[in-house]
């Protein structure tokens, strides 16, 4: 997922500490976020580095991450971030996840995304993520009273089909699943294939809405949806910015191994 981003940073000469939760992802939010928590306790003594630092996440990630320093560490903050990007995260809940619940709606949309999205044979009930990250859910509304920390500063990246180009996202026409206001789904543009943008809103946080030209939509359209934004090459480029722009003469960057 990351093996366009590592070599940008590399290049740019920007150390960075790579965490997978692949093998605990069936543990939930709570464990993840302590094992995160954990990782980085332990790059900072295995380097000596005891400064700010940044993280970089996608989608679900960057929940995981929130719930570490906003739900677990809100109000000790004993982690020092300075920076959190968020890849199209679904900060108030994944639509989708309460749709794959949906008993009328869910098993064709799980259709549509198997070998896709989701593997053959997927079961909603017994993903662990996405029953604890279906809107309303108690995750979900944890993070909500909790709140941004006004010590970090947000990033969030997303994309949209600007163009209404079905192969953005094939499996749904080019569109994204939202949660409608009077109730109910519809169908929006305003979104990733996956993450709509009303799931990814977040208070004070900046946004940049991709591709900045939507004539790239035309040319690769694919590299928008959501599977792919992490390798996509403008969201690198918008990381590696951010990362190095935002950086200022008292901050200290982690030694190099």
């Amino acid at each position: 997922m990351w093996n366009r981003l590592g070599p940008v940073l590399d290049d740019a000469a920007v150390p960075f500490w790579r965490f997978d939760y692949t093998a605990i992802q069936d543990d939930g939010t709570e464990p993840i976020a302590l094992a995160l928590q954990d990782f980085i306790r332990e790059k900072r003594t295995e380097t000596g580095y005891d400064g700010p630092i940044d993280i970089v996440c996608h989608s679900i990630g960057t929940c995981i991450a929130r719930y570490l320093f906003e739900v677990l560490d809100g109000d000790a903050r004993e982690e020092e971030v300075r920076l959190l990007v968020g890849i199209g995260p679904p900060n108030n809940g994944s639509a989708l996840a309460g749709l794959f619940n949906d008993p009328d709606r869910g098993p064709e949309v799980i259709r549509s995304l198997t070998g896709v999205f989701v593997p053959e044979g997927y079961d909603p009930a017994e993903d662990t993520i996405v029953q604890e990250f279906r809107p309303g859910s108690r995750t979900v509304a944890a993070l909500r009273a909790a709140g941004t920390r006004d010590d970090i500063d947000y990033r969030i990246l997303l994309a949209a089909n600007l163009t209404g180009t079905p192969a953005f996202f094939p499996a749904f026409g080019g569109r994204t699943w939202e949660l409608a206001p009077g109730g109910g789904w519809r169908a929006t543009c305003a979104g990733d294939g996956i993450v709509p943008h009303t799931d990814s809103c977040l208070p004070g946080a900046g946004v940049r809405i991709l591709p900045a030209d939507p004539a790239n939509l035309a040319r690769h359209p694919e590299q928008y949806c959501h599977i792919m934004l992490p390798r996509n090459p403008e969201v690198v480029a918008r990381v590696r910015e951010y990362l190095t722009a935002s950086a200022g003469p008292a901050v200290r960057t982690p030694p190099r191994r």
